[in-house]
């Protein structure tokens, strides 16, 4: 598979030569720069969704050095660095953005966001107190929440959830981090119905379909819901089901449920035979 890069460069010399040659030579005064083509063509837009996040960053790497005036560039960097799962790597380059003129509150934002997946907790909230109030994004409303809830304070945690369910259209995600809140509280039928509603929303969140098992077997409901899911789904939320029940002292239904999720996974379902095996050694010792 070709390099997306190369071949927006490519169509943008193609488009130089073609212009040229409408006059028949090329002129010495109208050649048309090819990176000015790719920024008209919205390439910082590309890179930073569907291009590989760390050719992303490749990218904006060397365009910051080619030109480190260009906030965009360094912007573009930070963001890629995200992308590609180095938010180490990325918190310094957005310290570097917020002393820029241009840089704006989403752009704190998402430097707090960054230190979030640091585990930089206390330093995002100092950085989201900073975002004037008028400030009202999902992104803002999602990272106050998940705040609140590593400093134990619920009902703001549970305010501002509310609130960014309420300012998206895809609400899967926060809906999964709430009822995670709801299922470490002990509130387990809030976060049952949390899941549920997660899992209605993207029926393809894995996360919350596991996480909807968890919260009925801590309810002793170690029954399958009635979700989308498939085969191998089935198997994985059997396995821990099954895992549930045991910890719970259910042996029984636990052994059931794991036998069940090795007959259901279309492959070999390695780490249930384990724990079954496990599981009868310990009877029958």
């Amino acid at each position: 598979m070709g390099n997306p890069i190369v071949a927006i460069v490519a169509i943008a010399g193609v488009l130089a030569l073609s212009a040229c040659g409408e006059n028949g030579k090329a002129s010495k005064t109208s050649g048309i720069d090819p990176i000015n083509v790719i920024d008209a063509a919205d390439l910082n837009d590309i890179m930073l969704t569907v291009a590989d996040p760390n050719e992303a960053v490749t990218y904006f790497r060397t365009a910051l050095a080619k030109d480190p005036t260009r906030i965009e560039f360094t912007r573009g960097l930070a963001k890629s660095l995200v992308r590609a799962k180095r938010a180490t790597e990325a918190a310094p380059v957005f310290e570097k953005l917020l002393k820029l003129k241009g840089a704006t509150d989403q752009d704190r934002i998402d430097y707090a966001d960054t230190l979030i997946r640091t585990n930089e907790w206390k330093a995002a909230e100092k950085q989201l107190n900073r975002v004037p109030p008028t400030v009202e994004t999902y992104k803002r409303y999602r990272l106050e929440a998940m705040i609140a809830d590593s400093n134990k304070k619920w009902k703001k945690a549970d305010s501002f959830y509310e609130i960014a369910t309420g300012l998206t259209t895809k609400p899967a995600n926060v809906l999964n981090n709430w009822g995670y809140s709801k299922l470490t509280r002990g509130d387990y039928k809030a976060a049952e119905k949390l899941f549920i509603e997660a899992i209605t929303n993207n029926s393809r969140l894995f996360t919350s379909k596991n996480n909807l098992v968890l919260a009925r077997a801590a309810q002793q409901k170690f029954s399958l819901p009635v979700i989308p899911m498939t085969e191998e789904e089935r198997a994985q939320l059997m396995y821990t089901s099954g895992l549930s029940a045991v910890k719970q002292g259910k042996k029984d239904i636990g052994r059931g449920l794991l036998q069940d999720a090795i007959d259901t996974h279309p492959r070999h379902f390695a780490d249930a035979v384990r724990s079954l095996d496990a599981l009868n050694r310990n009877v029958s010792g």
